[in-house]
Protein backbone atom coordinates (compact mmCIF):
# COMPACT_ATOMS: atom_id res chain seq x y z
CA UNK A 1 0.00 0.00 0.00
CA UNK A 2 1.20 3.35 -1.11
CA UNK A 3 2.38 5.47 2.03
CA UNK A 4 1.50 9.33 1.01
CA UNK A 5 3.69 11.74 3.19
CA UNK A 6 2.93 15.10 3.96
CA UNK A 7 2.98 17.74 1.47
CA UNK A 8 6.36 19.84 1.89
CA UNK A 9 6.47 22.54 -0.09
CA UNK A 10 9.24 24.99 -0.99
CA UNK A 11 8.95 28.35 -2.20
CA UNK A 12 12.06 29.35 -4.51
CA UNK A 13 12.56 33.21 -4.56
CA UNK A 14 16.28 32.72 -5.97
CA UNK A 15 17.02 36.08 -7.40
CA UNK A 16 13.44 36.98 -8.00
CA UNK A 17 14.15 39.61 -4.83
CA UNK A 18 16.02 41.85 -7.82
CA UNK A 19 19.42 42.16 -5.38
CA UNK A 20 17.37 44.02 -2.34
CA UNK A 21 17.05 42.25 0.46
CA UNK A 22 14.23 44.40 1.89
CA UNK A 23 11.97 42.66 -1.23
CA UNK A 24 13.61 39.17 -0.19
CA UNK A 25 12.65 39.51 3.51
CA UNK A 26 8.74 40.83 2.47
CA UNK A 27 8.56 37.51 0.28
CA UNK A 28 9.91 35.51 3.13
CA UNK A 29 6.83 36.55 5.13
CA UNK A 30 4.47 36.31 2.66
CA UNK A 31 5.83 33.06 1.80
CA UNK A 32 4.81 32.31 5.47
CA UNK A 33 1.92 33.89 6.45
CA UNK A 34 -0.19 34.17 3.33
CA UNK A 35 0.81 31.09 1.64
CA UNK A 36 1.57 29.41 4.10
CA UNK A 37 4.36 26.78 2.91
CA UNK A 38 7.00 25.15 4.41
CA UNK A 39 10.66 26.30 3.05
CA UNK A 40 12.03 29.32 1.33
CA UNK A 41 15.31 28.77 -1.18
CA UNK A 42 17.69 31.47 -2.46
CA UNK A 43 20.42 30.76 -4.95
CA UNK A 44 24.25 31.44 -3.85
CA UNK A 45 26.83 31.71 -6.87
CA UNK A 46 30.69 33.00 -6.59
CA UNK A 47 30.20 33.70 -10.38
CA UNK A 48 34.40 34.17 -10.83
CA UNK A 49 34.51 30.66 -10.25
CA UNK A 50 31.40 29.93 -11.93
CA UNK A 51 31.91 31.34 -15.05
CA UNK A 52 34.94 32.12 -17.47
CA UNK A 53 36.44 35.10 -17.99
CA UNK A 54 34.32 35.41 -21.52
CA UNK A 55 30.98 34.45 -20.10
CA UNK A 56 31.76 37.01 -16.85
CA UNK A 57 31.88 40.37 -19.55
CA UNK A 58 30.17 39.75 -21.91
CA UNK A 59 26.69 40.97 -22.49
CA UNK A 60 23.34 39.90 -21.11
CA UNK A 61 21.31 37.45 -23.60
CA UNK A 62 18.37 39.31 -23.07
CA UNK A 63 18.92 42.97 -21.56
CA UNK A 64 15.34 43.50 -21.32
CA UNK A 65 16.48 41.37 -18.05
CA UNK A 66 19.56 42.59 -17.01
CA UNK A 67 20.60 44.09 -14.15
CA UNK A 68 24.03 45.12 -15.19
CA UNK A 69 26.28 45.67 -18.71
CA UNK A 70 28.03 42.56 -18.87
CA UNK A 71 26.45 39.40 -17.45
CA UNK A 72 29.18 38.94 -14.41
CA UNK A 73 27.33 42.61 -13.63
CA UNK A 74 24.02 41.20 -14.02
CA UNK A 75 25.10 38.22 -11.76
CA UNK A 76 26.57 40.38 -8.87
CA UNK A 77 24.25 42.66 -8.83
CA UNK A 78 21.67 39.95 -7.33
CA UNK A 79 23.96 38.35 -5.38
CA UNK A 80 23.75 38.38 -1.35
CA UNK A 81 27.06 37.72 0.00
CA UNK A 82 27.19 34.89 2.89
CA UNK A 83 26.06 38.04 5.80
CA UNK A 84 22.85 38.60 4.04
CA UNK A 85 21.87 35.15 3.72
CA UNK A 86 22.81 34.93 7.17
CA UNK A 87 20.11 37.79 8.02
CA UNK A 88 17.80 36.24 5.64
CA UNK A 89 17.96 32.76 8.09
CA UNK A 90 17.67 34.46 11.12
CA UNK A 91 14.52 36.49 9.96
CA UNK A 92 13.11 32.55 8.69
CA UNK A 93 14.00 31.36 12.03
CA UNK A 94 12.16 34.59 13.54
CA UNK A 95 9.11 33.86 11.98
CA UNK A 96 9.59 29.79 11.52
CA UNK A 97 10.05 29.43 8.38
CA UNK A 98 12.69 26.91 6.93
CA UNK A 99 15.87 28.71 5.15
CA UNK A 100 17.76 27.58 2.41
CA UNK A 101 19.28 27.65 -0.54
CA UNK A 102 20.61 26.12 -3.49
CA UNK A 103 24.70 26.32 -4.55
CA UNK A 104 26.39 26.78 -7.99
CA UNK A 105 29.74 26.00 -6.58
CA UNK A 106 31.95 24.76 -4.05
CA UNK A 107 32.63 28.03 -2.62
CA UNK A 108 29.20 29.27 -2.38
CA UNK A 109 28.84 25.24 -0.86
CA UNK A 110 30.91 26.44 1.72
CA UNK A 111 29.34 29.71 2.47
CA UNK A 112 26.26 28.30 2.85
CA UNK A 113 27.28 25.13 4.89
CA UNK A 114 28.84 27.16 7.53
CA UNK A 115 25.17 28.73 8.41
CA UNK A 116 24.10 24.97 9.07
CA UNK A 117 20.75 25.78 6.94
CA UNK A 118 18.67 22.18 7.39
CA UNK A 119 19.21 21.35 3.46
CA UNK A 120 21.38 22.41 0.52
CA UNK A 121 19.96 22.39 -2.90
CA UNK A 122 21.90 21.76 -5.79
CA UNK A 123 20.52 22.57 -9.23
CA UNK A 124 20.25 20.49 -12.06
CA UNK A 125 22.89 22.83 -14.05
CA UNK A 126 25.70 21.54 -10.99
CA UNK A 127 24.55 17.88 -9.98
CA UNK A 128 27.96 16.62 -11.95
CA UNK A 129 29.81 18.83 -10.30
CA UNK A 130 32.08 15.90 -7.67
CA UNK A 131 34.15 17.91 -6.38
CA UNK A 132 31.44 20.37 -4.51
CA UNK A 133 28.86 17.26 -3.86
CA UNK A 134 32.30 15.17 -2.37
CA UNK A 135 32.75 18.28 -0.14
CA UNK A 136 29.48 18.19 0.88
CA UNK A 137 29.06 14.67 1.87
CA UNK A 138 32.25 15.32 4.00
CA UNK A 139 31.34 18.25 5.47
CA UNK A 140 27.79 19.18 5.74
CA UNK A 141 25.81 17.17 7.85
CA UNK A 142 22.01 18.40 6.74
CA UNK A 143 19.86 16.94 3.44
CA UNK A 144 21.27 17.74 0.40
CA UNK A 145 18.49 17.95 -2.44
CA UNK A 146 19.57 17.63 -6.02
CA UNK A 147 17.70 18.18 -9.01
CA UNK A 148 17.72 15.98 -12.37
CA UNK A 149 16.83 18.47 -15.18
CA UNK A 150 18.84 18.13 -18.48
CA UNK A 151 20.79 14.99 -16.68
CA UNK A 152 20.21 11.37 -18.18
CA UNK A 153 19.30 8.62 -16.64
CA UNK A 154 23.01 7.02 -16.15
CA UNK A 155 23.89 10.19 -14.91
CA UNK A 156 21.14 10.10 -12.54
CA UNK A 157 22.49 6.35 -11.30
CA UNK A 158 26.19 7.46 -11.08
CA UNK A 159 24.91 10.29 -8.92
CA UNK A 160 23.22 8.22 -6.55
CA UNK A 161 25.94 5.38 -6.25
CA UNK A 162 28.31 8.54 -5.22
CA UNK A 163 26.39 9.01 -2.70
CA UNK A 164 26.12 5.29 -1.44
CA UNK A 165 29.50 5.30 -1.58
CA UNK A 166 29.67 8.40 0.56
CA UNK A 167 27.28 6.64 3.40
CA UNK A 168 24.68 10.03 2.52
CA UNK A 169 22.49 8.45 0.51
CA UNK A 170 19.63 8.53 3.32
CA UNK A 171 20.29 12.56 3.60
CA UNK A 172 19.61 12.78 -0.78
CA UNK A 173 16.40 13.65 -1.94
CA UNK A 174 16.19 13.87 -5.34
CA UNK A 175 13.95 15.93 -7.99
CA UNK A 176 12.12 14.88 -11.34
CA UNK A 177 12.73 18.02 -13.25
CA UNK A 178 12.71 19.32 -16.66
CA UNK A 179 15.06 22.45 -17.20
CA UNK A 180 13.33 25.45 -19.19
CA UNK A 181 11.70 28.54 -18.18
CA UNK A 182 8.49 27.97 -17.90
CA UNK A 183 8.09 24.60 -19.59
CA UNK A 184 5.05 23.29 -21.86
CA UNK A 185 3.01 20.61 -20.45
CA UNK A 186 4.05 17.87 -22.43
CA UNK A 187 8.01 18.55 -21.49
CA UNK A 188 7.38 18.34 -17.58
CA UNK A 189 7.06 14.19 -17.96
CA UNK A 190 5.36 13.55 -14.96
CA UNK A 191 5.65 9.56 -15.38
CA UNK A 192 9.46 9.63 -14.63
CA UNK A 193 8.78 10.53 -11.18
CA UNK A 194 7.72 6.49 -11.15
CA UNK A 195 10.63 5.68 -12.76
CA UNK A 196 12.66 7.69 -9.84
CA UNK A 197 10.60 5.68 -7.22
CA UNK A 198 11.06 2.40 -8.43
CA UNK A 199 14.54 3.13 -8.82
CA UNK A 200 15.68 4.77 -6.22
CA UNK A 201 12.73 4.90 -3.63
CA UNK A 202 14.50 2.33 -1.06
CA UNK A 203 17.77 4.34 -1.70
CA UNK A 204 17.22 7.53 -1.42
CA UNK A 205 15.50 9.74 2.04
CA UNK A 206 12.42 11.37 -0.54
CA UNK A 207 11.42 11.92 -4.06
CA UNK A 208 10.82 15.33 -5.16
CA UNK A 209 9.48 17.44 -7.94
CA UNK A 210 10.50 20.96 -9.05
CA UNK A 211 8.05 22.59 -11.59
CA UNK A 212 9.15 25.47 -14.17
CA UNK A 213 5.35 25.01 -15.51
CA UNK A 214 2.34 27.12 -15.28
CA UNK A 215 -0.85 26.94 -13.21
CA UNK A 216 -0.46 24.14 -9.67
CA UNK A 217 -2.44 21.62 -11.42
CA UNK A 218 0.68 19.39 -12.19
CA UNK A 219 1.83 19.84 -8.87
CA UNK A 220 -0.88 17.87 -7.12
CA UNK A 221 -0.52 14.96 -9.96
CA UNK A 222 3.21 14.91 -9.11
CA UNK A 223 2.45 14.32 -5.29
CA UNK A 224 -0.17 12.05 -6.00
CA UNK A 225 2.70 10.22 -7.69
CA UNK A 226 4.51 10.01 -5.04
CA UNK A 227 6.95 13.18 -5.26
CA UNK A 228 6.03 14.80 -1.64
CA UNK A 229 8.61 17.20 -1.78
CA UNK A 230 7.18 19.99 -4.21
CA UNK A 231 9.69 23.17 -5.40
CA UNK A 232 8.30 25.93 -7.23
CA UNK A 233 9.65 29.65 -8.39
CA UNK A 234 7.94 32.39 -6.54
CA UNK A 235 7.56 35.91 -7.14
CA UNK A 236 5.35 38.99 -5.66
CA UNK A 237 4.90 40.05 -9.45
CA UNK A 238 5.54 38.02 -12.25
CA UNK A 239 5.55 41.24 -14.65
CA UNK A 240 8.87 42.55 -12.71
CA UNK A 241 12.37 42.07 -14.48
CA UNK A 242 14.12 38.99 -14.85
CA UNK A 243 14.32 35.68 -16.12
CA UNK A 244 12.53 33.30 -13.42
CA UNK A 245 9.48 35.36 -12.84
CA UNK A 246 7.38 34.23 -15.83
CA UNK A 247 7.97 30.88 -14.73
CA UNK A 248 7.07 32.22 -11.14
CA UNK A 249 3.97 31.89 -9.00
CA UNK A 250 2.42 34.84 -7.52
CA UNK A 251 1.18 34.52 -3.80
CA UNK A 252 -2.13 33.98 -4.20
CA UNK A 253 -1.14 30.88 -6.30
CA UNK A 254 1.28 29.70 -4.09
CA UNK A 255 -1.47 29.49 -1.49
CA UNK A 256 -3.59 27.51 -3.32
CA UNK A 257 -0.92 25.55 -4.34
CA UNK A 258 0.04 24.49 -0.73
CA UNK A 259 -4.01 24.80 -0.06
CA UNK A 260 -4.74 21.82 -2.69
CA UNK A 261 -1.69 19.83 -1.57
CA UNK A 262 -3.05 19.52 1.63
CA UNK A 263 -6.64 18.82 0.57
CA UNK A 264 -5.48 15.89 -1.49
CA UNK A 265 -3.14 14.38 1.49
CA UNK A 266 -6.29 14.50 3.71
CA UNK A 267 -8.04 12.98 0.79
CA UNK A 268 -5.76 10.21 0.03
CA UNK A 269 -6.90 7.61 2.27
CA UNK A 270 -8.91 4.39 2.45
CA UNK A 271 -12.30 3.93 4.25
CA UNK A 272 -11.86 2.51 7.70
CA UNK A 273 -15.75 1.07 7.36
CA UNK A 274 -18.09 0.72 4.67
CA UNK A 275 -20.07 2.83 6.00
CA UNK A 276 -18.89 5.85 7.43
CA UNK A 277 -20.47 8.11 10.27
CA UNK A 278 -20.67 11.03 7.86
CA UNK A 279 -22.86 8.45 5.73
CA UNK A 280 -25.01 7.25 7.95
CA UNK A 281 -27.09 10.01 8.37
CA UNK A 282 -27.88 10.21 4.36
CA UNK A 283 -28.17 6.11 4.59
CA UNK A 284 -31.33 6.55 7.32
CA UNK A 285 -32.54 9.39 5.23
CA UNK A 286 -32.17 8.03 1.61
CA UNK A 287 -31.08 4.26 0.95
CA UNK A 288 -33.57 2.75 -0.74
CA UNK A 289 -35.29 -0.12 1.63
CA UNK A 290 -37.22 -2.07 -1.02
CA UNK A 291 -34.16 -3.39 -2.06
Amino acid sequence: MTEFKKPYVIAEIGCNHKGDIAIAKELIKIAKIFCNVDAVKFQKRNNKELLTEAQYNAPHPNTNNSYGDTYGAHREFLEFDVNQHQELKDYCEEIDIVYATSVWDTTSAKEIASLNPEFIKIPSACNNNYEMLGWLCANYKGEIHISTGMTTKDETTDLVAFFVSKGRNKDLVLYNCTSGYPVPFEDVCLLDINLLKQKYGDTVKHIGFSGHHLGIAVDVAAYTLGANIIERHYTIDRTWKGTDHAASLEPMGLRKLARDLNAVHSALTFKLMDILPIEQVQRDKLKNRKG
